[in-house]
């Protein structure tokens, strides 16, 4: 049996609460908000493992988180995404570019790559920059509001947390929309 991996930056708990009271600034967006408990930082969409790729991918995560230091990480702005995008996929959180964050990420992509047993393989060459998605804009009735009438999404915010930890997580698709679960969480150097 296969399984939908994915490297993350849980959030705390604190935060998840505070992103979820944006979600309802826009009523008339036609957008399927992201539930509250599935906030988070993608680092890396792996696609489907099989177990064995799991507990390599875990392995891999494991060792090379443990070469860095623990970091914050500072969320600036709500607005549409992807940038330049048009009509926009979704509504998001921007993040402060963070060395720190693009160091851990490039390193798991290498040690990815290189481990023989991972079946990762790269998928975007476009710099990494962090953000959280906070809804996914129904695209078709995003298209039936006229243009000058959508509502503008451009809310600066000011929020930031430590990061302590890397979470190996799965993504289950349901028909409610899909369910996330840690597999392993990771701990940064202290």
């Amino acid at each position: 049996m296969r399984h939908r991996i994915f490297i993350a930056v849980n959030l705390p708990e604190d935060i998840k609460t505070q992103l979820s009271s944006y979600q309802s600034m826009w009523p008339g967006l036609p957008v399927r908000w992201v539930k509250k408990d599935n906030l988070h930082i993608t680092l890396i969409f792996l696609g489907y493992l099989t177990d064995e790729e799991i507990v390599e991918t875990c392995k891999i995560v494991s060792e090379t988180t443990s070469k860095h230091p623990s970091f914050s990480i500072n969320l600036k702005r709500i607005c549409y995404g992807p940038p330049k995008k048009l009509p926009p996929r979704m509504v998001w959180l921007e993040g402060e570019k963070s060395e720190e964050l693009g160091k851990i990420q490039s390193d798991l992509e290498s040690s990815l790559l290189f481990s023989p047993n991972s079946s990762f393989r790269k998928a975007e060459d476009r710099p990494y920059t962090p953000h959280i998605t906070l809804g996914r804009i129904r695209a078709w009735e995003f298209r039936q509001i006229e243009p000058e009438e959508r509502p503008e999404v451009n809310e600066e915010i000011n929020l930031s947390f430590e990061v302590n930890s890397i979470e190996v997580m799965e993504s289950q698709l349901k028909r409610g929309g899909p369910e996330y679960s840690v597999l392993e969480s990771c701990l940064l150097k202290s």
